[in-house]
């Protein structure tokens, strides 16, 4: 479990800005941008879901077990549940923004192949 102000996937992938907007130990709400061509690499989550929302741009969100592709622009939003392998990737010809709301419960970031 990570602690609270942690950033656990720092290690795992770069991309152009990574904003905590909030975090207790059972919720995270976390900006992100992606350049053209970014992605948060396939990984999931022991005891939280995320739910995605589109701010700039587009992203793609694609999951695994049930394998999934979800297209977000501006204002739309898809959930992956607990336990489930997922990659979200910039789907925009510039930089997208997105807002990932975690929880409920403790965060943790899990590699998946």
């Amino acid at each position: 479990m990570a602690a609270v102000g942690t950033r656990p996937w720092e290690d795992k992938f770069d991309i152009i800005h990574t904003e905590i907007v909030v975090e207790t130990q059972d919720l995270r709400a976390v900006r992100l941008t992606l350049a053209p061509g970014e992605e948060v690499p396939w990984h999931y989550h022991t005891d939280i879901e995320d739910r995605f929302i589109c701010l700039k741009g587009a992203i793609e969100v694609e999951t695994r077990d049930p394998d999934e592709k979800h297209l977000l622009r501006p204002g739309q939003e898809a959930m992956v549940a607990i336990q489930v392998p997922h990659i979200v990737r910039n789907a925009y010809t510039g930089a997208s923004k997105f807002m990932v709301i975690q929880g409920v419960g403790p965060y943790d970031y899990q590699a998946a192949e």
